[in-house]
Formats: C-alpha cells, sequence, structure tokens
C-alpha cells in the first residue's frame, strides 16, 4: 500500500472520531463562549420605545458584571470555594491516597479484601456519596453523635458546610490517587528496594529518597486529574449542602443556578468560559512547569 493510500486509509478509520468530539466538545464550546456575550433582555427598548426579545450582543458586560458589578461578591466567593476545596482536599487525598497506595502494595493474606474495599468509595456515584453524606451529617446524625459537645448544623451556610464537603470529597475520591499510585509502585523493581535495604536504608528513607521519585510522574498525573476535577465540582456540594450557600457555592453552582433557576445564559456562559479559562492556567501550570507528563512521551 502506497504512502498516499495509507494515509487515506487513517483519515477514513479517524474521522468518525473526530466528527464525534466536534459534535460533543467542539460545538458546546464554541456556543458557550459565544452566548458569554450576549445576554437575554425582554422588555421596552427605553431608545425606540418599542417591544424587544431575545438576546442582545453586550460584549464584555456578563465578565464586567462578575468583576464589578452586584454579583462580584457572589462569583468572589464561589471562586474562593473552588480554590480552597481543591487545595485542601487534594491535598488530603495525596496523603490518603499514597498511604492507601503503600497498604495495598504490600503482601499480606486478605490484600485482595482490602484493595476492595479501599475502591468502593470511588465506585458510588458522586450524587449518592452527597445524599449519603448528608444523612452522616444531619442534625442527629452520626458525626454528632461520634463528636462532643452539642450538635453541629453541618448541612448549613458556615465553615463547617466547608469542612463536610472537604471530608466527603476526600472520602470519596482519595482512592482514585491511591489507585494510581499503586499502579507506579508495581512498576518498580524489587532488586532497587533491596540494594536500598543492604546499603543501611530506613523505611522512611528508602521511601522519601526511591519510591517517592519513581512514583512522582505517575502522582503528579494522578494530582492533575483530580485538581482539574475539582476545579470542576458541582454535584457532591450541591447534593450535600445545596445551592445559595456562601461558604459552599462553586463556580458550576452559579453557573448552574443563572442557566436553570433564572434563566440567564449569558451570565451562565461568562462563568463557564471564566472557569474554563482557570482550569486552562492550571492544567499549564501542572504540564509546563511541573512537568506532569500526562501523554507518557517521556522515558
Amino acid at each position: 500500500m502506497t504512502r498516499r493510500g495509507s494515509g487515506r486509509l487513517a483519515a477514513g478509520l479517524v474521522s468518525p472520531t473526530l466528527v464525534v468530539l466536534a459534535l460533543v466538545v467542539a460545538y458546546p464550546v464554541i456556543s458557550a463562549v459565544r452566548l458569554a456575550f450576549y445576554r437575554r433582555e425582554d422588555g421596552i427598548d427605553p431608545e425606540t420605545g418599542l417591544i424587544r426579545a431575545g438576546e442582545r450582543f453586550v460584549g464584555l458586560d456578563n465578565f464586567a458584571e462578575m468583576f464589578g458589578g452586584d454579583s462580584t461578591g457572589r462569583f468572589l466567593d464561589a471562586l474562593a470555594n473552588t480554590t480552597t476545596f481543591t487545595l485542601a482536599g487534594v491535598s488530603l487525598e495525596v496523603v490518603l491516597g499514597v498511604l492507601m497506595a503503600l497498604v495495598m502494595h504490600r503482601a499480606f493474606r486478605g490484600r485482595a479484601l482490602v484493595r476492595a474495599s479501599i475502591l468502593v468509595p470511588w465506585a458510588v456515584p458522586t450524587a449518592i456519596a452527597g445524599l449519603l453524606w448528608r444523612w452522616v451529617f444531619q442534625a442527629d446524625g452520626v458525626a454528632n453523635d461520634l463528636l462532643p459537645g452539642p450538635p453541629v448544623l453541618w448541612t448549613t451556610d458556615g465553615f463547617q458546610a466547608w469542612v463536610a464537603v472537604v471530608v466527603a470529597d476526600t472520602w470519596k475520591t482519595a482512592p482514585f490517587i491511591g489507585l494510581l499510585v499503586l499502579a507506579g509502585l508495581q512498576v518498580i523493581p524489587n532488586e532497587i528496594h533491596e540494594a536500598a535495604r543492604l546499603d543501611g536504608a530506613t523505611g522512611w528513607r528508602a521511601f522519601f529518597s526511591i519510591t517517592l521519585p519513581l512514583v512522582k510522574p505517575t502522582l503528579l498525573v494522578a494530582v492533575l486529574f483530580r485538581v482539574l476535577d475539582t476545579l470542576r465540582m458541582f454535584d457532591l456540594p450541591y447534593t450535600l449542602i445545596g445551592p445559595g450557600k456562601e461558604a459552599t457555592d462553586t463556580v458550576t453552582v452559579l453557573a448552574f443556578e443563572e442557566a436553570v433557576t433564572f434563566g440567564r445564559f449569558g451570565p451562565a456562559s461568562a462563568y463557564a468560559v471564566t472557569l474554563f479559562a482557570y482550569v486552562a492556567v492550571v492544567a499549564f501550570v501542572f504540564v509546563r512547569l511541573l512537568g506532569a507528563d500526562v501523554l507518557g512521551s517521556r522515558r
């Protein structure tokens, strides 16, 4: 087969995938960016006195409203919640996930059962996990039964609601990091650890000098996936705490409320586009500055 024929065959095989990606990814993204510059305005036009209906091009007004209008305070609170959820939740997930991976990697009787039990939270749908933790954190729930002192109103607005979301998210997704780190641990040759023991390296010294550097590429990719996922968090705070809460509203919750509750698709798209840019910057930092090997191109 000639090179030209191979190229045509490859293009033919790839084209269905490209068409599907264009329909389910490219078109929604382009539509969202377009809507961010429009706003629906129904009523009487003060300039012409005529009744107007539908969307009107407003340029950057939707973004200006986010950063310098009546909705600025709520947007900045949601952006801060999104960022703090990511920093606190992913940090705890990394620590617990690495510990889980170390436990699952050790050879002991019943290891298969332990691995299955650790991965159960990751298999639970997020909305179901939110309802489960809502039952745990209700006023007469398990959390208040275990803690001394008066009952804590976890599912109301406030710092305790923020803590409840972080705890639920950590429980739900720490096994994901543990699973990826376990895959990295299993490709480390045993001879390396045996040589370290012969050289007199203790467990902690071997972990920080050998194990952690060798699983760093896998760990960075796992952290990148979790950071990007947490920045887009919606279903957990929405089902666990509910919308309209200053301490737990995220940017995605604001976008959902604007679009579904109020029918303002322009401002909702502006929220979504801003979050998209934020996520893109974070991904660039991980890939370029921290060296996360997402494509597996480094040896």
